[in-house]
C-alpha cells in the first residue's frame, strides 16, 4: 500500500564539527579543519568515492523556505563527478534562490565559483515540469573540497508534507537539520523506518525542531527498487488543521476523516434531477448494464480534465475566466473539472442510472507506500469509484486521463482503499492487477542480406498499462518528441546499433486499451557473417535484458511496478542460397509468478523466431532475489543462443 506525500527536493550540506557546531548564517562559510584538507580516505565508508563531511538543511514553514549548505570531500577520480551540482526543484510553483559555491584545494586556497548556472528539464509528467539548476565547480581535485548552499522557496502556505532526508547516495560523516513549525496547524513527524544509528531524536524546543546525525551510511540504488524514500532513513512532518488534528487513535481518525469526507462528496454529487437527464442523454433504456455502464465512463472521460493540461500563465487564466465547480451539475454543464471532479461526476451519473457504487480514496504507490497509523489524510491522495456490476465489484478512475475502461492506473492498484460512508467508512483492496492488463506484442518481418544485415518493419502494440503509461508520460510532448520516445526505444530493444524510424504514428489521445505503432528499421550487424556461415540470434528484441539482476548481493526488495508480459514473433527472410542448418533449442520454463517460453522453425526459406516472457509479480523479497536472478540469467542464456545459417552454393528453393 502506498502513499505519494510529495517529497520536499532536498539538498544537503557538509563539514566535520563537534556536536557544537553553529547554523550557518547567510554569508558565512563553515571554517575548514585540518584534518578535512589531510583527509585521503573515510574508515567507515571504505572505497567512498566521496563523502559528505557535513549537511545542514534549515527549513522555515513561515515562509515557507528551506535553506541547505553542503560540504563533500573528493576521495578519488571518480569522485570529481560531485562537482558537478544539481538542485532539483518544481519549475512554476517552486524557486531556487541565493546559490553560492567554492571549492577549497588539497592546500587549503580557495576558489570562488563565479561561473554560469544553467536551467535544465528533468523530465515533465501530467502538467508537472521538474527541473534543476546546475553548475559545475572548477578546480575539483582528488583530496579537494567543495562546498555550496542555496535557498529553495515554496509557494505560500505550502507547509504540508515535508520531509528530512537523511539518507544521501553518499556517506553523510555529520549533519544537522532544524525546521521552524507554522503556528497555524497542528504538527505531527514521525520516522517509519527508524534513525540511523548514533543519531538524536528530532525535538521540539519553543516552536523550533532540531535533530543531529551522525554516520549515515550511503543510500545505495538497485534496479528495480521500491520507492526511494520509502527506503531511505527519513522524518516526515504532517500538518493537519482538522477536527481530527489531536487525534492518537488511528481508527477513530479515519472515522472522522471518512465521515467527514463521505459528507463533502455527498453534497457535491446530490444533483438528482441533473444527474438523471445527463443519464438520459448518455444511455439506451435497454442498454445491458456493462453497456451503460461503459457509455456513461466514456461520456465522463470527455469532459475537458483541466488536471492534464499545461500550467497557465495569470494571464491566460485571467482571460479564459473558468469558474470553480459547486457541484456535478456545474461539471456536466460548463463541460470541465479536475479529475477528481469528474470522477465524482461518474458516480453521481451511475448512481442515477441504477448501480450501487462507493465513492474511494486511495493512496497511490508511486512515492510511498501508505501506512495509516501515519494518520495523514493527504497520503489519500486520488479517488475511484467502486460500482457493482452483476454481482461483481469494479474500479474506475475516469479522472486520470487515458484510463481504459476497467483498469485503473498502475499506482491505485493492489493498495489499500478507503471507501466512505455515512459511518466513517472501511478499508478494502483495490484491483490485483495481472500480466494480461498489460502486454508488449512486437512483431517483425525482415529481410536478411548476405552481408547479415536486416531491414524492414516492426509492428508494436501496447496494451493496458504499457500503453496508458505511454500516453500519461507524453501527454504535454509535441509529436517530435514522442516520434523521438518510441525511435529510441525499440533501438534500446534490439541494440547494434539499429537504425529506427516510426512510419505509422499511434493514436495518442485516446483511451484505448491499446497502443499501435509501426517501425522501419536497418541493423547493420543484425547475424554474423563467417564466409559460408552465418549466426542469427535467437531473440531481436531482449537488447534491455542482458544487464538485469546481474548484480550480488541484493540489498533491497524487487519491485515491479506491475505484471506484464512480452509476445514476441520475427520472420526473417533469408537470402537467396542461404538456408537454416541448426535451429536454436526451443524452451520453456516457468513458475506462477513468472515463465519464458521459445519456439523457432523454417519454412519456404523464411526463418521464425517466437518468444514470450511472462512476469506475473510487484513486490519481491531479497530472499527471494536468487530465485528470480537463476530465472533472468536463464531467459539471458536462451535469448543469446543461435540459429545457424549456412550457404548453400547455388542451391534452389
Amino acid at each position: 500500500m502506498l502513499a505519494v506525500c510529495r517529497a520536499l527536493l532536498q539538498g544537503s550540506c557538509v563539514l566535520v564539527l563537534s556536536m557544537t557546531a553553529f547554523a550557518v548564517r547567510a554569508d558565512d562559510w563553515l571554517p575548514v579543519a585540518p584534518a578535512e584538507l589531510s583527509m585521503r580516505s573515510a574508515p567507515k565508508a571504505p572505497n567512498a568515492p566521496a563523502i559528505y563531511l557535513y549537511r545542514e538543511v534549515n527549513r522555515d514553514d513561515n515562509g515557507p523556505s528551506e535553506s541547505t549548505y553542503e560540504r563533500i570531500k573528493i576521495l578519488t577520480e571518480e569522485g570529481r563527478e560531485y562537482a558537478n551540482i544539481e538542485i532539483p526543484y518544481i519549475k512554476g510553483a517552486e524557486a531556487v534562490r541565493s546559490i553560492r559555491a567554492r571549492t577549497i584545494k588539497p592546500d587549503g586556497s580557495i576558489v570562488n565559483f563565479d561561473g554560469q548556472i544553467f536551467d535544465k528539464t528533468l523530465v515533465k509528467a501530467g502538467g508537472v515540469r521538474f527541473a534543476a539548476k546546475t553548475f559545475t565547480l572548477p578546480n575539483a581535485e582528488v583530496g579537494s573540497i567543495i562546498e555550496y548552499r542555496y535557498t529553495h522557496e515554496f509557494e505560500p502556505y505550502y507547509v504540508f508534507n515535508s520531509q528530512w532526508i537523511l539518507s544521501q547516495n553518499l556517506f553523510t560523516q555529520y549533519g544537522k537539520f532544524s525546521l521552524v513549525r507554522s503556528p497555524e496547524f497542528v504538527l505531527r513527524f514521525a520516522w517509519p523506518i527508524g534513525l540511523p544509528e548514533g543519531s538524536t531524536q528530532p525535538k521540539d524546543a519553543s516552536g523550533r525542531i532540531r535533530m543531529e546525525v551522525h554516520d549515515v551510511p550511503a543510500f545505495v540504488t538497485e534496479e528495480f527498487e521500491p520507492p526511494e524514500n520509502e527506503l531511505k532513513y527519513r522524518v516526515d512532518f504532517i500538518y493537519d488543521s482538522s477536527d481530527r488534528s489531536k487525534e492518537n487513535d488511528a481508527a477513530a481518525y479515519w472515522r472522522s476523516f471518512g465521515r467527514q469526507s463521505y459528507k463533502t462528496i455527498d453534497k457535491f454529487i446530490d444533483r438528482p434531477r441533473a444527474m438523471n437527464e445527463a443519464v438520459a442523454q448518455t444511455v439506451a433504456a435497454d442498454d445491458a448494464p456493462e453497456a451503460k455502464l461503459r457509455k456513461i465512463y466514456e461520456r465522463t472521460q470527455r469532459i475537458r480534465n483541466l488536471d492534464f493540461e499545461r500550467r497557465k500563465s495569470e494571464q491566460e487564466l485571467k482571460r479564459e475566466n473558468l469558474k470553480d465547480n459547486s457541484d456535478v451539475e456545474d461539471v456536466w454543464k460548463r463541460g470541465y473539472g479536475t479529475g477528481r471532479e469528474i470522477t465524482w461526476l461518474f458516480l453521481a451519473m451511475t448512481r442515477a442510472a441504477g448501480f450501487e457504487a462507493y465513492p474511494l480514496y486511495v493512496s497511490t504507490r508511486d512515492k510511498h507506500f501508505f501506512n495509516p497509523n501515519m494518520m495523514n489524510s493527504r497520503e489519500l491522495n486520488d479517488n475511484v469509484v467502486e460500482v457493482s456490476v452483476d454481482g461483481k465489484e469494479q474500479f474506475f478512475d475516469p479522472g486520470t486521463k487515458y484510463t481504459p475502461f476497467g483498469l485503473l492506473p498502475w499506482d491505485q492498484t493492489a493498495v489499500k482503499a478507503l471507501r466512505l460512508g455515512k459511518d466513517g467508512g472501511q478499508w478494502i483492496n483495490t484491483m490485483l492487477p495481472s500480466s494480461k492488463d498489460s502486454c508488449l506484442v512486437r512483431r517483425a518481418e525482415l529481410k536478411l542480406s548476405p552481408s547479415g544485415s536486416l531491414d524492414g518493419h516492426v509492428d508494436v502494440t501496447y496494451s493496458g498499462q504499457e500503453a496508458m503509461t505511454r500516453r500519461l508520460n507524453e501527454l504535454l510532448e509535441d509529436d517530435a518528441a514522442r516520434k523521438q520516445h518510441l525511435e529510441e526505444e525499440v533501438r534500446s530493444w534490439i541494440g547494434h546499433g539499429a537504425e529506427v524510424q516510426l512510419t505509422m504514428p499511434p493514436d495518442w489521445d485516446s483511451s484505448s486499451p491499446s497502443l499501435e505503432a509501426r517501425f522501419d528499421v536497418h541493423v547493420a550487424d543484425g547475424a554474423s557473417n563467417a564466409g559460408s556461415r552465418m549466426l542469427m540470434p535467437a531473440s531481436l528484441f531482449s537488447a534491455q535484458q542482458k544487464a538485469v539482476f546481474v548484480h550480488s548481493p541484493r540489498l533491497h526488495p524487487i519491485y515491479f511496478r506491475y505484471p506484464s508480459e512480452e509476445d514476441d514473433d520475427v520472420s526473417i527472410e533469408l537470402p537467396k542460397d542461404w538456408q537454416v542448418g541448426n535451429l536454436p533449442h526451443a524452451g520453456s520454463f516457468s513458475q506462477p509468478a513468472y515463465s519464458y517460453t521459445t519456439s523457432y522453425g523454417e519454412s519456404g526459406g523464411v526463418l521464425k523466431l517466437k518468444r514470450a516472457l511472462r512476469l506475473d509479480m510487484m513486490l519481491v523479497s531479497v530472499k527471494a532475489y536468487p530465485i528470480l536472478q537463476d530465472f533472468f540469467e536463464k531467459v539471458r542464456t536462451a535469448d543469446q543462443d543461435q540459429a545457424v545459417l549456412k550457404k548453400t552454393s547455388g542451391a534452389s528453393r
